[in-house]
């Protein structure tokens, strides 16, 4: 490849070549030249889309150096290997001198966000995710509960448009009369070359079920993911400035798996699929981006899927605010004050609890001297805190954990 010099290293059979935890944010990832290695994780929660086991083509470490955090996986050769070792800073070179291997890593990315965003959502909502464009009518039933009507017009709009002959457009059509002069701003077409669209507060980009063919990028506001399931709707992330979503219906032809709300007033630029081939090679800043934004989402999720492993809701809730800081790069044992850009309620459905379930957790979060709720908002005055809680209670299931074995043995 011209102007791009990648290393070659060599590791013998039974060799570590990355281990989870350490305390030097990864700076390189791996893609194997010859050999196989093992994947591990300490709380493997799921098991790996593929397999654990990689061989030549495959590569790893790409998640915690393109999120710039701590490795999450423990890699260990099991044959002599040869690895590429790629610097996080080559990456925008290797897209533009060789577009197919970025390809290659962003559709394995998207493959494994939804893998890991249906396997979280089996085990936090207890079910299974759907494709069917028919969930759209029980989405809008849910909004017009919490008479959010923007939401819920758009929704029943697209289940009209995607499932015409269904048994309850009838229905749809005039419940959308009824709410239809509480609703503002709502749009649902847009003209091809119509790339900058601007969203008023609370109404939908797109729709969970519904099919997809574009990805955004925000240019100004933010906009929060969502997912309805079993009556209640878990927020998955708040995204803002400069974050892209919306990519895996494009990259992979499949209804959205989640929904994207326009959390305040917001701007962004929409990308189809064949502005998006010609960006792989004309603007690799953009995809070098996508693939960051991914590997962060990706190492998000499987904090999430550890977060279940915590028994104590509580515990559940203090690492959640402990992971949300880690996400934000903030010092996790600064005695700084923080204000969170969410509240009590969004805490919640992060955690996939009932609000009535959940509001007993935020009653003893609150509890802590060092917590408040300021203007709708989580506020700690001691970040230390929050790790050390964190600390205390995988301390005390750790201890829990280690007497049943021994009850068990």
């Amino acid at each position: 490849m011209a102007d791009l010099q990648l290393a070659f290293v060599n590791f013998k059979q039974n060799a570590y070549i990355v281990v989870e935890g350490h305390t030097q944010i990864a700076d390189r990832f791996f893609i194997i030249r010859a050999g196989k290695v093992r994947v591990t994780k300490s709380a493997q929660v799921i098991e790996e889309e593929g397999g654990n086991i990689l061989g030549p083509g495959d590569f790893f470490s790409v998640v915690s150096t393109m999120s710039s955090h701590l490795q999450i996986e423990t890699v260990q050769a099991i044959t002599d290997v040869t690895l590429i070792s790629v610097h996080k800073e080559q990456y925008s070179q290797l897209i533009k001198n060789n577009a197919p291997v970025a390809m290659k890593i962003i559709m394995q990315f998207s493959k494994r966000m939804r893998y890991l965003d249906e396997a979280l959502a089996r085990i936090t909502l207890k079910s299974a995710t759907t494709e069917d464009p028919a969930h759209l009518f029980n989405i809008a039933q849910y909004y017009i509960q919490i008479r959010q009507y923007e939401q819920a017009y758009y929704a029943y709009h697209q289940y009209i448009k995607y499932c015409p002959n269904a048994p309850d457009v009838d229905r749809a059509r005039d419940i959308m009369a009824k709410i239809s002069r509480y609703v503002h701003g709502v749009r649902f077409d847009y003209k091809p070359d119509e790339l900058v669209r601007s969203y008023p507060k609370n109404t939908m980009l797109f729709c969970e079920n519904e099919p997809g063919d574009e990805l955004f990028i925000i240019q100004k506001g933010s906009v929060k993911i969502t997912k309805i399931q079993e009556n209640k709707e878990v927020l998955l992330a708040v995204l803002k400035t400069g974050d892209i979503f919306g990519e895996m219906a494009l990259l992979e032809s499949k209804p959205r798996s989640a929904s994207a709300i326009a959390y305040e007033d917001c701007t962004v630029m929409a990308v189809n699929r064949a502005n998006f081939q010609q960006m792989v090679s004309s603007q690799p800043q953009i995809i070098a981006r996508l693939t960051t934004l991914l590997a962060e989402r990706i190492w998000l999720i499987y904090k999430q899927l550890a977060n279940t492993l915590i028994e104590d809701r509580l515990g559940r809730a203090y690492d959640m605010l402990l992971m949300q800081l880690e996400r934000n790069r903030i010092n996790v044992n600064s005695p700084q004050a923080y204000l969170f850009d969410f509240g009590p309620k969004e805490l919640v459905t992060m955690l996939g609890l009932p609000q009535s379930d959940g509001s007993s957790v935020i009653a003893k979060l609150i509890e802590n001297k060092f917590i408040q709720i300021r203007q709708d908002k989580i506020f700690v005055q001691n970040i230390s805190e929050i790790s050390k809680e964190v600390e205390m209670f995988k301390r005390l299931q750790a201890r829990e954990d280690y007497m049943r074995s021994r009850g068990a043995s």
